[in-house]
C-alpha cells in the first residue's frame, strides 16, 4: 500500500504545504517517474488530489499534490486568493521540487490536472516542457466558466469586473470586503437560494459535507480573484505550445462545469492529444472521489504516463 508523506517547498516568496504519495516498498534509493498534481479551485490536498495521488501512488509512481498559494495550508496573504498566474507558477515550483529529490527521474515527470486545475496544468505544462505528459480530469477553463456563468443578462462579465474595481477602491479606503462563496455552504442553503442544478448540489454534498470536507478548504475566495479568472484563458496558445503528450478524460453525464466541452475543446486544439477517454455515466463532481469513476480514471491515466514518461 501507498504511504504519505506531508512536505513543504518554496515559491521564492513563501512556503507551499505539500503532500507526497509513495509507492508500496518505496525505496529512496531506487528511480520513480512523478506525477505533479494541480487541484481544482477551493479544493486542499487532502481532497481530491489526494484520492488521484494514491491511485497513481499504488501504481507506482510519486505523486505530489499541494495547496494552492493562499490557500490551505500554504503562505501567502491575501488569504483565499485565487489568481490563476499565480496557480500556474505554483505548478512550476512544483516541478522544480520533484526535480531536488534523488529518487525521482527527472526525465519522467509529468502533470495531472482536475476541473480547474486540469486548465492551470494545461498553461503550466506549455511553458515548462521538464513535464513530458499531461493528463487531465474534467478540465475546467476556469475563465471561460466564470465569464459563461451568468447569462442571464447581457455584460455580466463586464459588470463583474466594474463590482470588483469599485471593491477594491472600496477597499484601499479601509473597508471590510466579505469574501465570495465558491458554492453554497450547506444544501439547506442551496435551497433558499432556489438552486435544484445537480452539479451544484453535488459540488455541495462534497465539499460541504462529511464526504470530502477539509477545514482548510475554506469555500472562499477573495473578491479580486474574480477579475483575475475572467481575463483568463486556460486553452490560449495550445495549438502552438502544448507539444507534449495529451491524455483528456471526461465524465460522460453532461453537467453545467461544461467540463465535457471544455475538454473537447483542448483535445481538439492540442498537437499531440493521444486519448480523449469518456467514463460512462460519471458526473464531474463524482469524478472526485466515486470509487469505480476515480479507479477508471488512474486506470486510463497509468496507461498514458507508462507509455509516454517512458525514458
Amino acid at each position: 500500500m501507498s504511504t504519505t508523506q506531508d512536505i513543504t517547498f518554496s515559491n521564492d516568496t513563501f512556503d507551499l504545504a505539500g503532500q507526497l504519495h509513495l509507492p508500496d516498498g518505496f525505496d529512496r534509493d531506487g528511480s520513480y517517474p512523478a506525477v505533479v498534481i494541480s487541484t481544482p479551485g477551493s479544493s486542499v490536498k487532502e481532497q481530491i488530489g489526494a484520492n488521484y495521488g494514491r491511485g497513481l501512488a499504488d501504481r507506482g509512481y510519486v505523486a505530489l499534490a499541494f495547496d494552492p498559494g493562499f490557500q490551505g495550508q500554504s503562505g501567502g496573504h491575501p488569504r483565499d486568493l485565487e489568481n490563476p498566474a499565480a496557480r500556474v507558477d505554483d505548478i512550476r515550483f512544483a516541478v522544480d521540487y520533484l526535480t531536488t529529490l534523488p529518487y525521482v527521474d527527472n526525465s519522467q515527470i509529468g502533470a495531472l490536472g482536475i476541473c480547474a486545475g486540469g486548465g492551470y496544468a494545461v498553461s503550466a505544462t506549455m511553458t515548462d516542457h521538464r513535464i513530458k505528459a499531461l493528463g487531465t480530469v474534467v478540465p475546467v477553463n476556469v475563465g471561460r466558466a466564470f465569464r459563461q456563468a451568468d447569462t442571464s443578462s447581457k455584460g455580466s462579465a463586464i459588470a463583474m469586473i466594474d463590482g470588483v474595481g469599485d471593491k477594491r477602491t472600496a477597499a484601499a479606503a479601509g473597508e471590510d470586503i466579505d469574501r465570495n462563496m465558491w458554492i453554497p455552504d450547506t444544501e439547506d442553503q442551496a435551497t433558499a437560494f432556489g438552486i435544484t442544478d445537480i452539479d451544484t448540489l453535488q459540488a455541495v454534498r462534497f465539499y460541504r459535507t462529511p464526504r470530502g470536507y477539509n477545514e482548510n478548504s475554506t469555500n472562499r475566495r477573495y473578491f479580486t480573484s474574480d477579475a483575475m479568472m475572467l481575463g483568463y484563458d486556460a486553452f490560449n496558445l495550445v495549438d502552438e505550445l502544448l507539444t507534449q503528450p495529451l491524455q483528456v478524460i471526461v465524465g460522460g453525464r453532461l453537467g453545467t462545469t461544461f467540463s465535457y466541452s471544455d475538454g473537447l475543446a483542448l483535445w481538439e486544439k492540442a498537437p499531440n492529444a493521444k486519448n480523449f477517454h469518456v467514463i460512462d455515466g460519471a458526473g464531474h463532481y463524482e469524478m472526485y472521489d466515486e470509487p469505480k469513476y476515480v479507479n477508471e480514471a488512474v486506470e486510463t491515466l497509468d496507461v498514458f504516463f507508462r507509455e509516454h514518461l517512458a525514458s
